[in-house]
């Protein structure tokens, strides 16, 4: 486990210890929070005689991407339903993805919000054959365990008071609460009207646990626009950010995270003299495709990013 220490000015001015938790190099190809999400549902479904994994995403999804290097890594075969359209060519998630034996389907947009119901996945599986089901971002209660274990790592190597994540589905949140005992979460949320998933976080938690948590706080205002959106402002957030502790942030979840805690700190939200750790949960790939995508068509694009 690599803990990076964050100088920055105003963590300085009240004492606080600002700490980098690298969990995005845990895994040189299943990073951070995804690999921890998928680590007892690939158990569960070992165990249960699947060899097909079907997962849903979007079209830079790096859950996505993770389900297709574990089926690679692992001697799994992966179905990905994608949202939209297909998009030729493919974007570097996708032809990533193909290119490690994952056999994708895309739905519209409004079929596709039926992916929780029973009978769309029954039919759903009778075209593709058996396969054990992920949600979206791999977000259920076998999830929760998995991301529990980041708090364990965490707390036999330092001592801390928040711990702070992007949250996208929750599932990372949800889980990190379970075994975060007294100390106290924040999650940012990179979605726009983000306040629904206090909801996903407590169901997911009294499922997992019999119990709900209130040792935490869900900031809904640094979303940029919504999920997949960003602006000059944030991006410029992320060279800055680079260039003072040399870590590259994505725009989608880590790159909000941080913009987030560094507003929170001027705001003297953290308690004087305490330990706040950020998880860097990955998110990269995905950001290679945006990147590659806006790149050569954004006049406020950031110069060395």
């Amino acid at each position: 486990m690599i803990i990076q220490q964050l100088a920055e000015p105003e963590a300085e001015r009240r004492g606080i210890r600002l700490l980098l938790l690298r969990d995005d190099l845990a895994h040189p190809e299943l990073p951070g929070n995804k690999w921890r999400k998928l680590k007892y549902n690939l158990m569960e479904a070992r165990q249960q005689g699947y060899d097909t994994l079907l997962t849903f995403g979007g079209a830079f999804s790096n859950h996505i991407a993770a389900v297709a290097a574990a089926g690679r890594l692992q001697g799994w075969r992966t179905i990905g339903v994608i949202r939209g359209e297909e998009t030729l060519p493919l974007n570097s998630t996708l032809a990533r993805v193909v290119a490690e034996g994952m056999h994708l389907r895309y739905l519209d947009r409004s079929t596709y919000r039926r992916k929780q119901e029973p009978a769309f996945l029954a039919e759903l599986l009778r075209e593709t054959g058996p396969a054990y089901v992920i949600p979206e971002g791999g977000s259920n209660v076998l999830a929760l365990p998995g991301c529990a274990e980041l708090v364990t790592e965490l707390a036999a190597e330092t001592n801390f008071d928040y711990l702070c994540v992007a949250c996208g589905t929750g599932g990372t949140l949800a889980g990190l609460l379970t075994a975060l005992g007294q100390r106290q979460a924040v999650g940012v949320s990179a979605l726009k009207g983000g306040e629904f998933l206090r909801s996903d976080i407590d169901q997911l938690t009294q499922a997992a646990t019999g119990q709900t948590h209130s040792s935490y706080e869900l900031r809904t205002e640094y979303h940029f626009g919504g999920y997949a959106h960003f602006s000059a402002e944030l991006l410029r957030f992320i060279e800055d950010f680079e260039a003072r502790h040399g870590v590259l942030l994505d725009p989608i979840y880590t790159g909000k995270l941080l913009y987030g805690i560094l507003d929170l700190l001027r705001q003297d939200y953290f308690e004087a003299g305490s330990t706040v750790v950020a998880v860097h949960t990955g998110g990269l790939q995905g950001w290679t495709g945006f990147k590659q995508r806006f790149e050569s068509r954004s006049s406020w694009w950031p110069t060395g990013i």
